[in-house]
């Protein structure tokens, strides 16, 4: 396939096109196209979200905040298969001052974004999909925001690895799958190498075990003890 193409998607491939009416998905068929970015594409620049609105269908891509002085960076959120944006210039139709990045090779639809506007003025049965997941990401950065404040790294980092174990967590199940510890740093506001020494110290107390990009709890209830979430 070429990197961006004519797409037919089936009624019930991804939220929040699921169940809705052939009228209405013949329609978004008119107007979908598909797109293919490679790992390490820094994507999405001057003012292409403020014309077009993404769903992602295959792979990873990195929302976050860069410090141009320092360097520090802040992971937002990682989106994979289903998740949507930006939802922020969707419904305020101002530019969004983020950055994005291909972290796994991606397949992506896109829609002009005046579309999507009129789905959710048309469309009752778009909204009852679209506006519960803009709920999530609205309780997503509440939570990244409070525990910034409340919790230390070795907290934060304890959270995000029973969090990653959690199926009904949207934004953090299984989030931690093949990502560098350099990556796993950015989404907790931190640097690698305090990532490695909290990791290193959680596998010798046998909470954890890390192994090729993958990290395995070998005891829950103690890891939840650590930050009084029970």
């Amino acid at each position: 396939m070429t990197d961006e193409e004519r797409y037919t998607m089936s009624s019930f491939e991804l939220m929040p096109f699921q169940g809705m009416e052939p009228a209405v998905q013949s329609e978004i068929n008119k107007f979908t196209n598909y797109v293919t970015k490679k790992k390490g594409d820094a994507i999405f620049a001057d003012d292409e979200l403020t014309r077009y609105f993404y769903v992602i269908k295959k792979g990873k891509v990195k929302n976050y905040q860069l410090n141009l002085d320092n360097g520090k960076e802040q992971t937002l959120y990682i989106f994979r298969a289903g998740d949507m944006f930006d939802t922020v210039t969707l419904l305020d139709g101002e530019p969004h001052d983020v950055m994005y990045e291909v972290i796994e090779e991606c397949e992506l639809l896109s829609f002009p974004i005046d579309f999507v506007r009129e789905l959710l003025t048309k469309y009752p049965e778009f909204n009852k999909r679209f506006y519960p997941y803009i709920a999530k990401q609205m309780r997503h950065m509440e939570e990244l925001a409070t525990d910034m404040s409340l919790y230390s790294t070795a907290e934060r980092l304890i959270k995000l690895i029973i969090q990653d174990r959690d199926p009904s967590n949207l934004f953090r199940f299984n989030i931690l799958e093949g990502l560098s510890h350099s990556e796993v740093a950015n989404l907790l506001g931190t640097v690698r190498h305090v990532v490695e020494r909290h990791l290193k110290a959680l596998k010798e107390e046998n909470l954890i075990d890390v192994k090729n990009k993958h990290i395995e709890i070998i005891n829950a209830d103690r890891l939840l003890e650590k930050i009084s979430l029970i």
